[in-house]
Parts: C-alpha cells; sequence; structure tokens
C-alpha cells in the first residue's frame, strides 16, 4: 500500500529584495520517514522550513500538507522546533509545559506523558535557566510535542551538543518515529549523525535542491569499488565473471566496477592482461556520507 504524502512541495520560492534564498524547490515526503535536509549555512534550509510551518510566506510555488487538506488546518498537526526555542528561564520544564500548552493544547496527562518521553519527568524544581543545552533541546522538542503533531520538523536539533546530548537526541527521534510514527524533516550538519537515522536525504544549495536520494541509494553510492579501465569492456566482464561473482561486476562506459575482490588487484590485473585485455586504469574509489555531499555541491 502506497504511504500518504505528509509533504509535497511544487515550484517553492522564496525572495528577500533581489536574493532568492528558495528557488523552485520540489520535495516529497511520505508518512513515517526520517528526511534529512542536508545543506551549508545560509543554503535556505530555515527558510523552507519556516514557509512550510507558515512563519514565512512564499514568494512563489504551492505547499501540500497531508496529501493536499486546508493549509490552516493541516499545520495543526506540525510540530516545530525551528532556529534557537524560547522558554520561560525561570519556570520548570512542567510549567513550562503547562503555558504553552494554553496555546497548543495538551493535557495534564500529555504533558506528564512528553516529559517521560523526553527524559525530562525528574528535572523537579529546576529552573530551565540551570538546564544543560542538551537539555533544553529536548525541551524544545517536548515543547513541539504538544498537539499530537503527525509530522515534526526539527532545525540543527543536535547543534552545539556534546556527544552524549547527541546520541540522546538521536534515540529521541527513532524512538518517535518507530513507536508514535511520527514523519521528520531534520536539518542538520552533523552529517555522520543524521547517516544513523535518515531514511532519505535532501541536499540542497544556495536554495535550490540538488538531489534527494534514498538511504540505500547512498550506500550503494559509498561502498567501496574498484575501478578498471580496459579497452574491450564486455572481454573484460566475461573473463572476470569467471572469478567473480556476476552480482559483483558491472560496467560504465570502458570502466569495470568491481565491488569485491579488493585485495586481489594485481591478479585481476594480471589475468585480463594475459588474456588479451589492455588495462590502462586501476583504481579503488570510496566515499564517505560528507565526500559525496561535497561532491554534489561543487566543492
Amino acid at each position: 500500500m502506497e504511504k500518504q504524502l505528509v509533504l509535497k512541495t511544487s515550484g517553492l520560492q522564496k525572495k528577500f529584495g533581489r536574493r532568492r534564498a528558495v528557488s523552485n524547490l520540489n520535495m516529497t515526503i511520505s508518512e513515517g520517514e526520517i528526511y534529512g535536509f542536508i545543506g551549508r549555512n545560509g543554503a535556505g534550509k530555515t527558510t523552507f522550513m519556516r514557509m512550510i510551518v507558515g512563519t514565512a510566506f512564499p514568494s512563489a510555488g504551492k505547499i501540500e500538507l497531508f496529501g493536499g487538506e486546508r493549509l490552516s488546518t493541516a499545520r495543526r498537526k506540525i510540530g516545530s522546533l525551528i532556529e534557537t526555542p524560547t522558554f520561560y528561564p525561570n519556570c520548570t520544564a512542567r510549567e513550562n509545559m503547562k503555558r504553552f500548552s494554553t496555546l497548543f493544547g495538551g493535557s495534564e496527562e500529555d504533558i506528564e506523558r512528553i516529559l517521560a518521553t523526553v527524559g525530562l519527568a525528574d528535572t523537579g524544581r529546576k529552573k530551565v535557566k540551570s538546564f544543560s543545552l542538551g537539555m533544553k533541546q529536548r525541551l524544545g522538542i517536548a515543547l513541539a510535542l504538544l498537539g499530537h503533531p503527525e509530522f515534526l520538523l526539527l532545525d540543527e536539533p543536535a547543534n552545539g551538543l556534546d556527544p552524549t546530548g547527541i546520541k540522546e537526541i538521536r534515540d529521541l527521534i527513532l524512538k518517535l518515529n518507530q513507536e508514535s510514527g511520527i514523519t521528520f524533516l531534520i536539518s542538520s550538519h552533523l552529517l555522520d549523525e543524521l547517516s544513523k537515522v535518515v531514511t532519505r536525504y535532501g541536499i540542497i544549495d544556495k536554495g535550490v535542491l540538488v538531489e534527494e536520494i534514498s538511504r540505500e541509494e547512498l550506500q550503494e553510492k559509498c561502498r567501496q569499488k574498484l575501478m578498471i579501465t580496459v579497452d574491450d569492456p564486455q572481454k573484460a566482464l566475461e573473463i572476470l565473471s569467471t572469478e567473480i561473482d556476476p552480482q559483483d561486476l558491472s560496467v560504465e562506459d570502458s570502466t569495470i566496477v568491481i565491488t569485491s575482490h579488493f585485495n586481489d588487484a594485481a591478479l585481476l590485473n594480471q589475468l585480463l592482461c594475459a588474456r588479451g585485455v589492455m588495462v590502462s586504469g586501476l583504481t579503488m574509489q570510496s566515499y564517505d556520507l560528507e565526500q559525496y555531499f561535497m561532491e554534489r555541491i561543487g566543492e
């Protein structure tokens, strides 16, 4: 069964004077996804997210939420933590939740459940001004969870956190996704951490969505590969298939791509030469997420 689209944007644009912060951006996010939004500072991520929640107005284009519901209604199903969360610093976590629940909804039972979910149920009378950065981020997510959102937008949720805080946020995102079925749009520059939770990526550069790619597709692109450039790729493929599982072999123009037998490069070269195939290049190729991202934005 095909999952419902939680978000679809068509030709979405935002201009500030002559500067185009978001340019003709087409994005789709399906129910249950954790969508990682990758881009440098100033690439347009925050502006895009603000348009989705309604705190910025598009210059052009269309936003559809939950299959085309009226935006004013659909946005009630969205929670967000965009830029720096605002709290009442001299109040406790529970008092902050009660104050914000008058705006966003939420019973006493909801507040207790959400505080337990984000790990802040036992903070007692500790004022928010004394919270660590990680605790403040978790409280920000707790506030975003008021009103039972189905779609959560988080803008750099692990920014400035130490490794323990980052892991807490990561575990919380996975818990909310897997146990509560919440769909996520997360912007982050911590690519290695993002890769531990994300199911699909969108890469944005200078307001343009450069690429959308699934986790599986990215893992395939980042696999280690042995690249052998030859004069007769078809003959080389036939020779190598006698030694290597055909599933580990493919052809790209005049290059044989091998995803196994990495320690046998010299022997494979010798085998091809002995059978009359001229080898003009033999290299190892591998990417990590950061290398792939930098290549896609032209760095």
